[in-house]
């Protein structure tokens, strides 16, 4: 059986290209999986597997049993060790699922003491006094306190974990994490000996990452955001098998942006193509409340497709967002949009389109998911932590998965620049 150095398991799918792309760019080999892989598959040689769940917002039972079923398989496949991905803003509601999710894991894996940081200073994230900070604002300040889902109103990520976890959760402060790996693993071990269980590491450089993957390395597990992986990977890559040289698949044709995220960056990148590329918009409201809206928008969409990349968006300011909640429910209006753009992809799959670019982790799964893809090759970066994917078997799409909160105002237009 080839070694897997690491078997990494993902909250949401857009979080999962977000650390396969990191884990490239460190020269080790990735194949990205979407939901838990069939007990008989057995994974091509990677140094590398990361399986993509959609587990960031489910009840946490259903979050745990996903992530457990995962680690049995990776276990299956020979993985050394295993690192659980989530988001760089630490999204979570205060029951879960980060806390329930890591605790499961380390009892499967007899996990002394489980580092966690979410820091990705390539993103904006840092982590200092174990406060989250988005680019210069904390975390509460940011626009992630009004996110529909996962409001993060609370800076403090040892707070937030606390919240979430049995067991008590400590912090290697900056003052340590800057004396390096041998530092950080003598305060790791201090607190175990003291009765943590978790610790939040503060990071707000690159070398402070590498510096903790290298701490970290021979733990059974740890979590965090993209950064701390790279700090594993940037001490794993002498024994990587690395990158194969296959030359990322040609697809071409008509294009589509269908985006759900609500997000910020988002919203700002959809108002960069305006009046650019053609645009419809899906409304909650009418997806709830008449039976024909997306079978209007698939009709606009099929008559708009053509040289130039259409969209497809459901994102609104915060105001709206916290209006449809309050007059559709939160799941009803989340469901709806989500069923919307699953029926949208089908369609357009059907008409001919190869190449989506997909904004919002809940909305990538949705269409991922519809399009049956179920696993993907890692190809050209277009912004930090957010790659072009070829579908593994089945049909040649070109997928572009982001995060809300990824890519700068020109992203949907850079894309497919990129892709050429």
């Amino acid at each position: 059986m080839a070694r897997m150095l690491i078997g990494c398991i993902a909250d949401d799918l857009t979080g999962a290209t977000d650390v396969a792309i990191t884990f490239r760019r460190q020269g080790l080999s990735v194949v990205q999986m979407n939901g838990v892989p069939d007990r008989a598959l057995a994974t091509p040689a990677a140094d590398v597997v990361v399986i993509a769940l959609k587990s960031r917002t489910v009840p946490a039972n259903e979050a745990v049993a996903m992530s457990l079923a995962s680690l049995a398989w990776l276990r299956t496949q020979g993985a050394e060790r295993i690192y659980f991905k989530y988001c760089s803003t630490f999204d979570s509601t205060p029951t879960g699922n980060i806390g329930p999710v890591t605790e499961a894991l380390a009892e499967a894996l007899g996990a002394g003491i489980v580092p966690a940081t979410p820091a990705y200073p390539r993103n904006a994230r840092t982590v200092y006094l174990g406060h989250l900070f988005v680019g210069d604002l904390l975390l509460s300040e940011s626009s992630m306190r009004t996110h529909p889902l996962t409001p993060m109103t609370d800076p403090s990520l040892v707070r937030v974990l606390t919240a979430q976890c049995r067991g008590r959760v400590g912090l290697v402060p900056f003052g340590v994490v800057s004396g390096g790996a041998d530092a950080i693993a003598a305060a790791l071990a201090e607190l175990r000996e003291r009765d943590y269980r978790h610790a939040i590491l503060d990071a707000i450089t690159d070398a402070d990452l590498v510096a903790a993957g290298k701490a970290t390395l021979d733990l059974p597990l740890t979590t965090g955001g993209a950064g701390l992986a790279m700090g594993l990977a940037a001490n794993l890559a002498e024994r990587a098998v690395g990158a194969r040289a296959a030359s990322f698949p040609d697809v071409s044709g008509p294009a589509v942006i269908l985006a759900g995220s609500c997000s910020s960056a988002t919203l700002g990148q959809l108002e960069h193509v305006k009046g650019r590329y053609p645009s419809f918009r899906l409304e909650p409201e009418a997806l709830l409340s008449d039976p024909d809206s997306t079978a209007r928008a698939i009709e606009w969409a099929r008559r708009s497709l053509g040289p130039t990349p259409i969209v497809i968006y459901a994102s609104a300011p915060p105001e709206a967002v916290a209006r449809a909640r309050e007059t559709l429910g939160r799941e009803r209006a989340s469901a709806a949009v989500e069923d919307a753009f699953r029926a949208v992809a089908v369609a357009l799959a059907a008409a001919g389109v190869r190449r989506f670019v997909v904004a919002g982790g809940e909305t990538s799964g949705a269409v991922v998911d519809a399009l049956g893809v179920r696993a993907l090759a890692i190809g050209p970066e277009i912004a930090p932590g957010v790659p072009w994917t070829s579908a593994v078997g089945g049909e040649p799409y070109a997928l572009a998965l982001k995060s809300g909160n990824f890519g700068g105002p020109d992203f949907l237009v850079r894309a497919f620049e990129v892709q050429g």
